[in-house]
């Protein structure tokens, strides 16, 4: 009997100092916490209590200097977003160009061309590229086609990612290192682009909801409008609220022995009163990739459209779809590289939260 008491006692014992360890840990654990985040949500914060440096040049000079450095080594980049293409187009495939054709002739006859002076075709153009670029032309994939283009967009990214960090360490590169060693953390990236997905859910059902609404009248006018709004709102602010710090842990995490969730919590500590700052450059930076679209892709159907006029035998050549798939390459390239050189300016400016 003894022995089952001393037994028990010593188990209690054991279990107590467990409990006081984990207390321990615990309360040293949100005591850093509180350290790195200062600010509490839903907690009104004053200005002078929030400020934080971070020194970032004007949005115009920011996005030439991506440019600058892209340009300069040209080569090396174009080719990534070639060698993506090609194996997008094998894997993958491209948009349909029967399906662009036959949009265009039914276009063709409400439509003017506007090389002969009237400018129905642009307007014809116009709409050709918002159908183009919501994937109006493509059929839908297959499982097995969205598993190969999210992983292939995912290994460009990282190649783009290892070219520029070995760059700006002054190293000399060759696309070749590049797609051998930037796969390393193919997995830890594909976990953080899951949360990032994750957070985007709440755009999701506002988008969801707003098709509903549409639909259903709610949008007409009244309160019932007005309360849809605010609601579809805090749900796209808290989208965009989320991933401004995601999306510079898609950088963090291609560190060499780094983990997914460390990246997350590395990047939200970055974030920590440059929030509003930092969501602002990846506004600019989506809204310069739809310009550009804008501006490139819309001359190229014009001239698709005048070419194959003039000689009709070109009906067949698939100028659109493999515009769009060009362009998408560039525009993860180009995505990539903003982001890190954003990243990079981040890490620069290592002041502390306030």
């Amino acid at each position: 009997m003894s022995k089952k008491i001393s037994t028990l006692s010593t188990i209690i014992t054991q279990l107590k100092r467990s409990i006081t360890a984990m207390t321990v840990q615990l309360s040293s654990s949100r005591t850093n916490y509180l350290a790195r985040r200062p600010h509490r949500t839903l907690r009104l914060t004053r200005r002078r209590d929030y400020t934080r440096s971070l020194t970032l040049p004007g949005y115009w000079a920011f996005t030439n200097e991506v440019r600058a450095i892209l340009w300069q080594y040209r080569k090396t980049f174009c080719l990534l977003a070639l060698t993506y293409a090609t194996v997008t187009a094998a894997l993958v495939g491209i948009a349909s160009q029967d399906t662009y054709a036959t949009l265009t002739d039914a276009l063709s006859e409400t439509g003017g061309e506007i090389f002969a002076g009237n400018l129905g075709a642009l307007g014809e153009a116009g709409l050709l590229f918002v159908t183009a670029t919501s994937g109006g032309l493509a059929a839908t994939p297959t499982e097995a086609q969205q598993i190969y283009a999210a992983l292939i967009g995912t290994l460009t990214w990282l190649t783009a990612v290892w070219l520029l960090r070995s760059i700006m360490a002054g190293s000399s590169v060759k696309l070749r290192d590049g797609l051998y060693n930037a796969s390393a953390p193919l997995m830890s990236t594909a976990l953080v682009g899951l949360v990032l997905i994750v957070q985007l859910l709440p755009l999701a059902l506002a988008l969801i909801g707003y098709s509903a609404a549409v639909s259903t009248g709610l949008l007409a006018g009244g309160v019932e409008a007005m309360l849809f709004w605010l609601a579809a709102g805090a749900l796209g602010l808290l989208s965009l609220y989320w991933i401004s710090s995601t999306c510079i842990a898609l950088v963090v995490v291609t560190l060499p022995g780094m983990y997914p969730l460390r990246a997350i919590k590395t990047a939200g500590d970055l974030v920590v009163g440059r929030r509003m700052r930092i969501l602002l450059r990846l506004l600019w930076m989506a809204l310069v990739v739809i310009a550009t679209w804008a501006l490139i892709v819309i001359p190229i159907i014009l001239f698709d459209i005048w070419i194959k006029s003039v000689a009709p035998g070109l009906a067949a050549v698939p100028i659109i779809p493999v515009s769009l798939l060009l362009m998408s390459s560039l525009t993860i390239v180009w995505a990539a590289s903003y982001v890190y050189l954003l990243y990079r300016k981040v890490v620069a400016d290592d002041a502390k939260p306030a």
